[in-house]
């Protein structure tokens, strides 16, 4: 039964954050009311605040499933793979099936929900929070595969800030007209120098 429970609230969270991002996408992230989504969602605000504490959180949860992505790509690498050439790999991967997380899907939806966080500050500002606990998580599976304490919150703060630079280039891209296709081998051009860049200082550490 806990299981049915855990997939209800699952699909209520899913339900409430759709609903918050469609009115996001059509009225303006500031125009709209927590008592706005609640309606559009058919729950009350007490119910809404049980699964969100914040707007920012209900633009957010559309991404959820990337959250902690980094240190689980670490911790299931293939044997004999370095860290990094783990992420390398998952982040091609990801330009190659027009993953939303890499900047580099031109799904006009996509486009839109990418442009609601990058320019609406409060949501930013919130994704940078979030970005952070992803890079200490990512440092403590880092730090499993060496141990150390200060070169492993170095590579995974690098890391992160490699991958939002390569995201935001590639989205920059695709809002100024081009197509996801013709953006592609320039982006994989891109992720495979900066991944080299990283590479070259933290190979000497295990990284």
């Amino acid at each position: 039964m806990s299981g049915l429970r855990d997939l209800k609230k699952e699909r209520t969270r899913q339900a409430i954050s759709d609903a918050a991002v469609e009115l996001f996408l059509t009225r303006g992230f500031d125009r709209v009311s927590v008592a706005d989504v609640a309606a559009a969602a058919e729950v009350s605000k007490p119910t809404l605040f049980r699964y969100f504490s914040s707007k920012e959180d209900l633009a957010l949860h559309r991404a959820a499933d990337h959250f902690g992505e980094s240190a689980r790509v670490v911790r299931g690498r293939e044997p004999g793979e370095s860290p990094l050439a783990a992420l390398h790999r998952h982040f091609r991967r990801g330009l190659d099936e027009r993953d939303p997380v890499t900047g580099l899907c031109d799904d006009p939806d996509v486009l839109a929900y990418h442009r609601l966080v990058y320019d609406t500050p409060s949501i930013a500002a919130r994704l940078a929070e979030v970005s952070a606990e992803d890079t200490a998580a990512l440092a403590d599976a880092l730090r499993e595969a060496a141990a150390d304490d200060l070169l492993p919150r170095l590579v995974a703060n690098q890391f992160a800030t490699v991958r939002q630079i390569l995201a935001r280039q590639n989205w920059a891209e695709l809002a100024a007209g081009r197509t996801a296709s013709d953006v592609h081998p320039e982006a994989v051009a891109a992720a495979d120098a900066a991944f080299a860049l990283l590479a070259g200082g933290a190979a000497a550490h295990g990284y």
